[in-house]
């Protein structure tokens, strides 16, 4: 396991050069954190976090690079108010809940659900809500999540409007959709 993960640092020390890189967080200040949401983060997104960059200014997404551990896009708040999907008022505090399950487990397409919002109203609001650190977005309303419980943990999700989908590694036949393929993809220019 050591050497898996020494393996994917360099992958990701290489991926993303130190001058685009923010400070790491280090282990005490990433255990405080975990400690905090009640969940430990999947290798080797941890192990670069508190050793190599918590966010960066370049990479994976395009736009704006990384995003710190448990930091959210600007354009989140924009999204989250036009999808609260509460009988409270939205007030811009609503909490993400990364120690609750990922619901999904393969792609969901909800957007010929909207005829009755009661059909996934729950489960939409579960999926963007729940079980996940947000990485990055490529535009407002596309999201690079990392799953952090639950059965699709440190697998990579996309979500976009009317579709959730699990990021597939481009160069397999396997399912290895964690953030070393994903950050290994973007790197080589093979995209998703």
């Amino acid at each position: 396991m050591e050497d898996a993960i020494s393996g994917a640092i360099a992958v990701l020390r290489e991926a993303l050069p130190a001058e685009v890189r923010h400070s790491p967080l280090g282990w005490e200040e990433l255990r405080a954190w975990e400690g905090r949401q009640g969940l430990v983060l999947p290798e080797p997104y941890r192990t670069f976090v508190a050793e190599i960059a918590n966010g960066t200014d370049d990479g994976p997404p395009d736009e704006g690079g990384l995003l710190p551990v448990g930091e959210k896009p600007d354009s989140w708040a924009v999204w989250e108010a036009d999808c609260w999907m509460s009988p409270e008022p939205f007030d811009g505090t609503a909490a993400r809940v990364l120690d609750q399950p990922f619901p999904l487990e393969e792609e969901w397409q909800w957007e010929y659900d909207y005829y009755d919002p009661t059909r996934h109203s729950s489960l939409l609001h579960r999926t963007y809500q729940h079980g996940s650190v947000l990485l990055g977005s490529d535009r407002p309303g596309e999201y690079w999540t990392l799953v952090v419980t639950g059965p699709q943990r440190g697998r990579v999700w996309w979500l976009r409007d009317g579709c959730a989908t699990p990021y597939a590694d481009s160069t397999s036949d396997q399912a290895e959709g964690d953030v070393l393929h994903w950050v290994r993809d973007w790197h080589v220019g093979q995209g998703w």
